[in-house]
């Protein structure tokens, strides 16, 4: 079982975060007009971007969602929440850190109230009594601090068992993992309570990104794609949040305002540039190809 739970661990290390997918909908796609902001996606490495993709696709279908969809079965929704939950807290020391590295008092003092009520008041973080308490959640990482002092994002890169990533985010990850102060203060990653960790975190996210996973691979003409612009969309909002230039993030999960429930905005083109506009829905999706995890 130690392996499985390791190598759902693996997918868990590029952060629930970047699970921001954009589908098609059933209704005609509305225009959508790309931040002027947002930079054009530099995939220079892109064969061998698009063969990591397909391995970690192969890699869900055989191994990651059954395990997922198993784990969907036999826990009761209100559990798998909970444990949603607990995870959710154990971030907040790091998203404390980064928000003071970024210049944010008021943003860390936020995120140190939260981890005190829900680990208090919410049962070591088992209810997110916080937010109903009026303190939002909200999520800091290196990365973004990293672009929040000028450092540009470097080129895409999609790497097997850890998905989409730039090279900015990818340091900025390391940097999280080796100063998670959860994980400092447990024993680190190789510790019982590292693993398991790490294997419920893998198993949360995926869970909760299951349905928009199932919905690229179909109805997507190129889900590759689609990954790749959701993922530099997000890290880019996620950027210009911590310098001021937005308040808060886009809620890329929304699909846009009187489509039907569960739809949600198409996906960008595969080359397209900053300010280009999309006006039709893409064309049908190709025969299935392997649906990558984030």
């Amino acid at each position: 079982m130690a392996p499985v739970i390791l190598a759902l661990g693996l997918f868990a290390t590029i952060g629930m975060g970047s699970a921001a997918w954009t589908e098609t909908s059933e209704e005609p796609a509305p225009v959508i007009a790309a931040a002027p902001e947002a930079p054009a996606p530099k995939d220079p490495w892109r064969r061998f971007n698009r063969r990591s993709y397909a391995f970690n696709g192969f890699l869900d279908r055989v191994l990651v969602r059954p395990v997922t969809r198993a784990y969907m079965r036999i826990t009761p929704s209100p559990l798998r929440r909970g444990l949603g939950n607990v995870v959710s807290n154990l971030r907040e020391p790091s998203t404390v850190v980064n928000d003071v590295l970024q210049g944010h008092p008021k943003r860390a003092v936020k995120a140190t109230a939260r981890l005190l009520v829900n680990s208090t008041v919410g049962v070591l973080g088992l209810f997110d009594v916080a937010t109903h308490a009026g303190l939002e959640k909200h999520r800091s990482d290196f990365g973004q601090t990293l672009g929040r002092y000028g450092a540009g994002p470097g080129p895409y890169l999609y790497l097997p068992l850890v998905g989409p990533l730039n090279l900015r985010d990818g340091v900025g990850g390391v940097v999280d993992v080796l100063t998670d102060p959860v994980s400092l203060a447990t024993g680190g990653l190789g510790s019982d309570f590292g693993v398991g960790r790490l294997g419920v975190t893998a198993l949360d996210g995926r869970a909760g990104a299951d349905s928009a996973l199932e919905a690229l691979a179909n109805d997507s003409a190129d889900p590759y794609a689609a990954t790749r612009a959701a993922y530099v969309q997000l890290r880019d909002a996620t950027v210009r949040e911590s310098t001021g230039e937005i308040e808060t993030l886009p809620d890329f999960d929304l699909p846009p305002e009187g489509a039907p429930e569960g739809s949600q905005t198409p996906p960008a083109a595969e080359d397209a540039a900053p300010g280009l506009t999309v006006a039709d829905p893409p064309p049908p999706a190709l025969p299935a190809s392997p649906e990558g995890y984030l």
